[in-house]
């Protein structure tokens, strides 16, 4: 292992001119270029082997419904060609100490047994690898190799060895050429004095089995939005061709069921997600977009577009793309043991109609939740939480990306659920209020 620099104390007036940006999503990104095009040095730690975040994997964006990848490659290309910006992909941050303008940071950059300097993502090594294991960046729908890149435009492009799947049989080793792969690579400490951070974490979808009524994990075509997500991208594991996953078949009714695990007291998220309404608006227009004979179905509780041209999206579904939407919340689904439909029970509240719906899948819209590891986050750096588990900001008006910690920023997810424009929008207020700190670097 590696030996970490031992902490040297500076003085207090001392102010760093560089920027740690945790977290490699659209959110994190944007903030790290907007630091880093003032000039300024900026190192961006994401715990994944490439950035991207969420983004990378749908395939269109509301409300627009623009192509997302065609959005976020020029920013992946972007940052990983400025010069003022170092990525430490597959990197978490360990300790931090000091305050603002001079913090002293340590990060673990975790080994991928492949040299990031040699690697030339030619993918040889993917090739004659004997192992397959279910695809994390594929919701586990397809499959990827024990040594792997995570998606196509993967930034950095560089393979990493999965030691947990490895056989060691190190037939990457012997193909190849450039001598980039090395079974012996420790984890590695460095150290970082930066003078303003900014926290863009993002978030994770609500563990929907929570909710057994609803069937999923139980049955096979009852999916959620993610899942749905890779099925109809060009890039996904099916080649965007939405089938069942029972066998196969182009469905002909889907079914959208809105806010599930958003809104609910007895699940510990009283909150509304804000996203969740257009995401599943946005889902239901493209299965309509993929099959115009497909019938389509969305049940909510209540429909919020409250964003620019999210209402007039939420009218062009149900008039142009004939998206029916049914008010009423989902009691219960059970699966037709011959044919694999899913017969679910909904109350019709403007009917007020107990009603018995048939359909061949069945998309569950999950509410958003901090990510996983936010708290070790916050510990590190000593930040403040909500009772919903985000992180705390100084005020929601006056101060949205300042935190309890002086010099610490936040943007993207990490203090609530946001959109992609409103995450964005974020990242460059978190960026602007940092660059405030460094621009006081050699200031006497």
């Amino acid at each position: 292992m590696t030996q970490s620099m031992d902490y040297v104390e500076t003085p207090k007036k001392y102010v760093s001119d560089n920027a740690l940006v945790i977290g490699g999503g659209v959110a994190g990104m944007q903030a790290a270029l907007d630091i880093a095009n003032q000039g300024y040095k900026v190192y961006l730690v994401e715990k994944t082997p490439s950035i991207g975040g969420r983004m990378a994997a749908i395939d269109k964006t509301f409300p627009t419904l623009d192509c997302s990848a065609c959005i976020l490659t020029p920013k992946l290309s972007e940052v990983a060609r400025h010069p003022n910006i170092e990525l430490l992909t597959y990197s978490e941050v360990e300790k931090a100490t000091g305050h603002e303008g001079n913090f002293t940071i340590k990060i673990r950059r975790k080994a991928r047994y492949v040299h990031e300097d040699k690697c030339s993502g030619c993918g040889e090594c993917a090739q004659v690898c004997p192992v397959e294991v279910p695809a994390e960046f594929e919701e586990k729908i397809g499959f990827r190799k024990a040594i792997y890149l995570p998606f196509p435009q993967a930034t950095p492009a560089v393979y990493t060895i999965d030691m947990d799947t490895c056989i060691n049989c190190k037939r990457c080793a012997k193909t190849c050429t450039r001598g980039a792969i090395d079974y012996e690579m420790k984890d590695k400490v460095v150290q970082l004095n930066v003078g303003a951070i900014v926290v863009a974490t993002g978030y994770k979808l609500f563990d929907v089995s929570v909710y057994p009524r609803l069937g999923y994990g139980r049955y096979q075509n009852v999916i959620n939005a993610m899942e749905y997500e890779r099925l109809i991208n060009a890039a996904g594991p099916t080649h965007g061709h939405l089938i069942r996953i029972s066998d196969g078949k182009t469905p002909k009714d889907i079914g959208f069921i809105q806010c599930v695990g958003a809104r609910d007291v007895n699940k510990g998220v009283p909150y509304c997600s804000r996203v969740c309404c257009m995401y599943g608006v946005k889902n239901a227009v493209m299965a309509r977009e993929h099959d115009p004979e497909a019938k389509v179905t969305i049940y909510y509780a209540d429909i919020r577009a409250f964003g620019k041209g999210f209402e007039e999206f939420y009218e062009m579904a149900k008039t142009r793309f004939g998206v029916n939407f049914v008010k009423g919340r989902v009691g219960e689904v059970v699966e037709d043991s011959e044919t694999k439909d899913l017969i679910i029970e909904v109350e019709d509240i403007n009917t007020a109609q107990l009603e018995e719906v048939r359909h061949d899948l069945l998309v569950i819209c999950p509410g958003l939740q901090p990510p996983d590891g936010l708290e070790t986050i916050a510990k590190v750096l000593k930040l403040e939480q909500s009772e919903d588990g985000y992180l705390d900001i100084e005020d929601t008006f006056s101060a949205p990306v300042t935190t309890t910690i002086p010099g610490v920023f936040t943007c993207g997810c990490a203090d609530g659920p946001k959109d992609i424009p409103d995450s964005v929008t974020a990242g460059s207020a978190a960026a602007m209020r940092a660059t405030i700190i460094l621009s006081k670097a050699g200031a006497k």
